[in-house]
């Protein structure tokens, strides 16, 4: 679990030794992810009745963005610029993502994840906004395996090509990502594990057929994209 806390956190953790490969720490990416949103929503929690649920809301994500050193919003602005990317095919695609400066599509889409989750957050309880948070982080990180499961990787170099996920791993994440989400929301948590894997494969199908494969970019984009899909369809439900 310290080599997964290590890779999706700021948080200053210790490996003992030379660090294993980054697949073996799978199996705990969604605790990782639930500990990550328990943070963020405990923020939020805790600011809500003295600031109200909009401004609460905000430092919740803003919370959760430097938990995490913005690793999944960096992943999916690098994603839209590379779907707004015009000509070359894959090879241009794959090189505008790696390009470490922020185009317009992937401001719009950093600006859009930002504005719907402060947007639902608010509109959720304040118990309910802080289950939503611990349920969307444990099941994004589970969709980040699917998506890892479901696509090639698109170089020979990179997290995306080093991030090999065993079933075995994926598995037992699912049983963590299960478990927190019916845990703290009940039956809905079910639709939550529908929305990681819908939003695991419609990337999958988009970066093998636009970009040839899974990087390190796409696989932080279905995190992100996975939380706001999750923390929408609980307010739906709600």
């Amino acid at each position: 679990m310290t080599l997964a806390i290590a890779f999706l956190t700021i948080l200053p953790v210790r490996l003992r030794g030379e660090a294993p490969p980054l697949a073996k720490a799978a199996p705990w990416f969604p605790a990782v992810g639930a500990l990550v949103g328990g943070l963020a929503g405990g923020v939020g929690y805790l600011a809500q009745p003295a600031l109200g649920a909009g401004v609460a809301a905000v430092l919740a994500i803003a919370a959760l963005a430097i938990l995490t050193g913005g690793l999944h919003q960096d992943g999916l602005a690098d994603c839209a610029d590379g779907l707004g990317a015009r000509g070359g095919g894959a090879e241009r695609r794959l090189a505008v993502m790696r390009d470490s400066a922020i185009g317009t599509y992937g401001a719009l889409a950093l600006g859009l994840w930002l504005l719907l989750l402060v947007s639902a957050l608010a509109r959720l309880g304040r118990a309910d906004a802080f289950a939503a948070l611990v349920v969307a982080g444990a099941v994004g990180r589970w969709a980040a395996l699917l998506h890892a499961l479901g696509a090639p990787p698109a170089r020979r170099d990179g997290l995306g090509a080093a991030f090999a996920v065993s079933p075995v791993a994926i598995t037992v994440a699912r049983g963590n990502a299960a478990a927190a989400a019916l845990a703290l929301a009940d039956l809905d948590g079910i639709a939550a594990l529908g929305v990681a894997t819908l939003v695991a494969a419609l990337v999958s199908l988009w970066s093998r057929s636009a970009l040839g494969g899974r990087t390190g970019d796409t696989l932080g984009a279905v995190v992100a994209l996975t939380e706001a899909g999750v923390i929408v369809v609980l307010l739906g439900l709600a």
